[in-house]
């Protein structure tokens, strides 16, 4: 089959642009499809994370530390961004007014002010296709509940849980850094980092909130720095967001957890459903079960345990029997972002990764957040707009 080749540019060579790389590598690793990604420049004003692409990828032929090389190369197609928030607004309009493709890091600007300038440029560029990285949905039991929400399985919705935990920053001893800064993560905190992953779905069901009442918490004040010294951290750690959600004629609470320590959590995101006629619960901190409840009226109430097998959106060379994990949820992600690039709507699945529209809700509610930890009070959101169903 010949592949058509979107050859990409990376900004920002740290954590999550090696996993792209990594995931660009084991393109093989997918069947059956037209297209494929190929990693040609990368930009970091740090040389040590540059030459790691230097080392492992071939097909690298510009290493910049100003990413408007990258803007302005005719070979390049789409990038990727991984810089902190603090940057975020200049640098996706930039990528956007040069007509690239984009797949952002969350939160897609520092605060809302910044989303909407973001959200303005890509109205302007439709030709443009801009996505947020969230992987989680990749995950073969959320594609399932996902499934399940779309043959309106639940009845009426009786609560709904979503939570995205981490436990490293229990430890006292962590060191400071750039996401413990109002300068640079900006106000939203741990909601602005962890919060997309969260509700990338919630949202995608169209369970949009019509108010938030919200408990932030800092609870690790100050860590040391790179030389010992103790610094103010000025970020929430976590974020518990109680959502009241119509939808039609059913309303339900919608509880949000953001949490960058929550004991005993490395990485865990979750979305619980209850519902009249079916319930069911996930957690990647399990990722091969699925836990779920039908209900007949007068009929028993046993919540039953599914393993569910390798059967990602795009057909890869994995059998079943084998687990599904982080890096495969990455490669599926990416397979989604390049398959809108090359194909648009005769995209090979229709899961497409976190719209602009989605994550400009999320701002919506964070902004609501911050105001509700102020006040104390139930905040309103006054600038709701309706979600379609994409996959």
């Amino acid at each position: 089959m010949r592949k058509r080749i979107i050859k990409f540019g990376v900004i920002g060579c740290g954590l999550m642009g090696r996993e792209f790389a990594s995931a660009v590598n084991r393109w093989c690793h997918l069947l059956n499809l037209d297209f494929s990604p190929q990693i040609i420049g990368v930009c970091d004003t740090n040389s040590n994370a540059t030459s790691w692409f230097e080392e492992n990828i071939p097909s690298l032929k510009l290493v910049t530390d100003d990413y408007h090389e990258l803007l302005t190369d005719p070979e390049i197609e789409a990038i990727y961004c991984a810089v902190p928030h603090h940057l975020h607004e200049q640098f996706y309009m930039d990528i956007i007014n040069s007509k690239k493709h984009l797949l952002g890091e969350k939160p897609f600007g520092i605060d809302l002010k910044a989303n909407q300038k973001i959200l303005d440029v890509i109205e302007r560029h439709p030709d443009v296709v801009v996505r947020g990285s969230s992987e989680f949905p990749f995950f073969p039991g959320v594609q399932l509940l996902s499934k399940w929400i779309q043959e309106d399985k639940f009845g009426k919705i009786l609560n709904v849980e979503a939570g995205f935990l981490h436990s490293s920053d229990l430890d006292p001893n962590k060191k400071i850094n750039w996401k413990r800064k109002i300068e640079f993560n900006g106000e939203y905190g741990c909601m602005g980092d962890l919060g997309l992953h969260v509700l990338h779905m919630p949202l995608r069901f169209g369970w949009i909130p019509k108010n938030v009442r919200a408990i932030l918490s800092n609870i690790v004040t100050k860590r040391p720095n790179e030389d010992g010294f103790m610094e103010d951290c000025e970020t929430w750690d976590n974020a518990t967001l109680l959502c009241e959600v119509e939808k039609g004629t059913n309303s339900f609470p919608m509880l949000l957890n953001m949490k960058r320590i929550a004991p005993g959590h490395a990485n865990s995101w979750y979305l619980n459903i209850h519902g009249t006629d079916f319930s069911c619960e996930y957690s990647t901190k399990h990722p091969k079960q699925i836990h779920y409840m039908e209900y007949h009226p007068s009929g028993n109430q046993s919540w039953q345990t599914m393993d569910v097998p390798y059967q990602s959106a795009y057909e890869s060379i994995t059998g079943p029997i084998f687990e599904f994990g982080f890096s495969d949820s990455i490669l599926q992600m990416w397979a989604a972002f390049v398959d809108e690039i090359a194909n648009r709507d005769r995209m090979a699945q229709s899961f497409t990764c976190a719209s602009p529209t989605e994550i400009g809700l999320s701002h919506q509610i964070f902004t609501a957040a911050l105001r509700s930890q102020q006040t104390g009070e139930t905040v309103t959101l006054t600038q709701q707009r309706e979600t379609s169903w994409i996959g």
